[in-house]
């Protein structure tokens, strides 16, 4: 089976199950098991239970060979080391980061959480698995900021201003486009 892409062009099934490990196995946040378990899930979308595993097992071992050759050529100090350091700064200044999480959801009841035991954040920033993804190729994080009562920064806001200082902080160029700040990041994860 082939997926069709608009134009009316394929992907082989095999291949974006590669291009799927691949960013996973990059963003970092499943571990082995987990890893595995997620592939052989999306692989068993095209193919029996028993092909499906050995699927992704080869997806993953591939995914593997292209982390240690491709991190082998990245600098001492990557785009990833500076998010987490610019990430730890604004945690000190009360605005909680949330990494990978499924939805804005998370967000939401981070603040309802806080909120409710007296505990009221600044703000919260956050991102999803597949904003990852998407830096670990394109070099570009797509990072959602609310105050603390929930509302979407916007321009003019000092929280909006402040996140965009601690990301150029950290040697990150941030800007603010259609209710997110875009930085420009390569997920570069050493695990």
């Amino acid at each position: 089976m082939r997926l069709r892409l608009p134009g009316g062009r394929q992907v082989d099934p095999v291949l974006r199950l590669h291009d799927y490990a691949r960013v996973q196995r990059r963003a970092g946040f499943l571990d082995a098991a987990a890893l595995l378990g997620d592939v052989t899930q999306t692989a068993a979308e095209d193919v029996d239970p028993e092909s499906a595993q050995r699927l992704a097992r080869e997806a993953i071992a591939a995914a593997e060979a292209a982390y240690e050759t491709d991190q082998a050529e990245w600098p001492a100090i990557t785009d990833y080391d500076r998010l987490q350091g610019a990430f730890e700064d604004l945690e000190r200044r009360g605005v909680v980061v949330l990494q990978a999480v499924d939805d804005h959801w998370a967000a939401a009841s981070l603040l309802e959480q806080r909120a409710s035991g007296g505990a009221p954040v600044r703000g919260v920033a956050w991102f999803t698995a597949p904003d990852v993804w998407h830096a670990v190729d394109n070099g570009m994080l797509e990072l959602n900021v609310w105050h603390g009562d929930s509302a979407n920064v916007a321009p003019g806001d000092v929280l909006l201003d402040e996140v965009i200082a601690v990301l150029a902080a950290h040697e990150l160029a941030g800007h603010f486009d259609e209710g997110r700040i875009e930085i420009s990041a390569y997920w570069q994860r050493r695990l």
